[in-house]
């Protein structure tokens, strides 16, 4: 049999699995099982949830999904039937999402594999509709950047987002869909709120803070404790540095500390030349070296 035959019969059918398929499907069993005396009916009951446990595994390996790691993140896929899988892999399909992204799709976010359609994946691509303005066409790419869109609750997660982000000031709506989406599936009270309150507690003002977010989205998705505060630090501290640098310039702390900021920053010191920060971070190698030998920047 074909592997794509072999594909369509142990994911999308739920006809009884013909003998070759049985016969393929054992091959995954790696130790010979000591048969118990049970009764014959027993045997056969615990026999066909065997198999259709093995199935079912198999299905999600073809996808490409590590079906040891799903069931850990997802433990409800246990008991989830080979026809509800079936489903949501139709219903993804027929919103545009290829076969092939599943594997990565349901790898990141298993709990896809075992939502409501009705309830919770179809509001879904009805917000990215109506409130994002996604084409339907469009709905492939902005899955594939952020899978995490389909495990959010569109009433307690997307939608308060959305809100809080635009009276910020994010009126870019392409932009959130396609850039930006991480931050719909943030959440406003724990996320988004804590780091803007942060920036204003280093000494900027709240509408400075905002400025910064609006001009480095990014500031949003990182961690206070791993990235804001050593990062700060080393900049008040080691570079002397200005809030009003960092108000025209945020970009700083989307730079790794260890691998640009630090060695830019020493190499800058040993040559006495002064450099401007964007030109220290955001230069190439070979242009800073240059910025260096001209003694510029």
């Amino acid at each position: 049999m074909p592997a794509a035959a072999f594909h369509s019969s142990i994911c999308f059918s739920s006809q009884k699995p013909t003998p070759e398929s049985e016969q393929q499907i054992n091959l995954l069993t790696t130790k010979p099982k000591i048969i118990l005396n049970k009764p014959p009916l027993y045997q056969q009951t615990k026999a066909s949830v065997s198999l259709q446990f093995k199935e079912k595994i198999l299905c999600l390996e073809i996808m490409g999904v590590d079906s040891g790691r799903a069931l850990a993140r997802n433990p409800s896929l246990h008991t989830a039937s080979l026809n509800s899988i079936h489903a949501i892999v139709t219903f993804l399909q027929s919103k545009g999402i290829h076969l092939k992204d599943l594997g990565r799709i349901f790898g990141m976010c298993p709990k896809i594999l075992t939502s409501d359609i009705k309830s919770e994946i179809n509001p879904v691509f009805n917000f990215l509709s109506s409130d994002l303005r996604v084409p339907d066409q469009n709905f492939r790419k902005v899955i594939n950047k952020c899978p995490r869109f389909l495990i959010s609750s569109v009433r307690d997660q997307l939608e308060p987002a959305l809100f809080y982000l635009q009276r910020l000031g994010f009126k870019d709506l392409h932009a959130l869909a396609y850039n930006d989406p991480i931050l719909l599936v943030s959440n406003v009270e724990k996320t988004l709120i804590p780091k803007l309150d942060y920036l204003v507690s280093l000494g900027f003002s709240r509408a400075d803070a905002i400025g910064m977010v609006l001009r480095c989205p990014g500031l949003f998705t990182f961690s206070i404790e791993n990235n804001f505060k050593p990062k700060f630090k080393y900049f008040a501290e080691e570079m002397e540095g200005k809030l009003q640098e960092l108000k025209e310039f945020p970009q700083y702390l989307a730079f790794s500390l260890e691998k640009r900021i630090n060695p830019r920053h020493l190499e800058v010191l040993q040559s006495g030349v002064k450099v401007a920060l964007p030109l220290m971070l955001k230069s190439t190698d070979e242009e800073f070296r240059e910025l260096l030998r001209q003694g510029t920047g």
